[in-house]
């Protein structure tokens, strides 16, 4: 944490690969709100919010659906470290581009019940995806991105979650195996880079993952350090092996 913020990333220093803060338990249905800034100096200034998604087993990285975050990529839907593509295209993308606060806090809403996963940011519609393969699971991990290959900063507060109910039946990381069970279509943190919109991409690198949030989300609450709970000691113990810098302390952010 900084400031009361989970923060990540640097603006001095060009991040190396892709970075991933993420819960312990998994989620089915939810409706996810948060707030989000993403800036930098140069280079590939991206993040997202990583949906019903998995760790990858000896990597850094997760694979899952991938809410977008960043120019030319704010509200758009990434299937990160399996499809390794673009799945989702905003609604309307001029509407999304001219609602979104560049260099500022940007509020985004995710829903996802059953197939369909929609978004909108500071209040304007963005995607609407209903998902077409059976195999995909509708449960997972949510975690939050620093992208790798630019000098970013990405930061987030306000947190809350409301669950909903499980659709039943639906296909879960379980019932496909994990990650090892699916085939991705290329091989995490190397060959799976997200081109950004001027044709450059940003590469990941392989490595042990990262140590995950221990405590389960409430719901519809704050998050991110509710100072009823036990948060920061938790957090402080983290600290040492977290991939985002500086965590200290939690609390809602201002």
């Amino acid at each position: 944490m900084q400031d009361g913020l989970i923060t990540g990333g640097s603006l001095t220093e060009k991040v190396a690969h892709n970075d991933f803060l993420a819960t312990t338990p998994s989620y089915h249905n939810f409706d996810l709100r948060l707030k989000i800034k993403v800036t930098g100096t140069e280079g590939f200034i991206n993040s997202g919010v990583q949906i019903r998604s998995v760790r990858v087993p000896g990597n850094r990285e997760m694979s899952g659906y991938q809410v977008d975050a960043g120019d030319g990529w704010w509200g758009k839907l990434y299937d990160e470290s399996r499809r390794n593509k673009v799945v989702g295209e905003p609604k309307d993308a001029a509407a999304v581009t001219a609602a979104v606060k560049k260099n500022d806090w940007n509020e985004y809403r995710i829903r996802a019940e059953g197939p369909r996963i929609q978004s909108w940011i500071n209040g304007v519609p963005a995607l609407d995806y209903t998902e077409g393969e059976a195999t995909i699971a509708q449960d997972g991990r949510i975690g939050i991105q620093v992208h790798g290959g630019g000098k970013a900063l990405v930061q987030v507060k306000e947190i809350t979650i409301e669950e909903l109910a499980p659709t039943a039946g639906a296909t879960t990381w379980d019932k496909l195996g994990g990650y090892e069970g699916m085939k991705p279509s290329s091989p995490p943190g190397r060959s799976l880079p997200k081109a950004n919109p001027s044709g450059t991409s940003a590469t990941t690198a392989s490595a042990p993952p990262r140590s995950p949030l221990s405590r389960s989300w409430p719901p519809s609450r704050c998050l991110v350090g509710s100072r009823s709970n036990s948060w920061p000691q938790r957090l402080r113990a983290l600290a040492s092996s977290s991939p985002w810098p500086g965590i200290m302390r939690a609390a809602c952010g201002p």
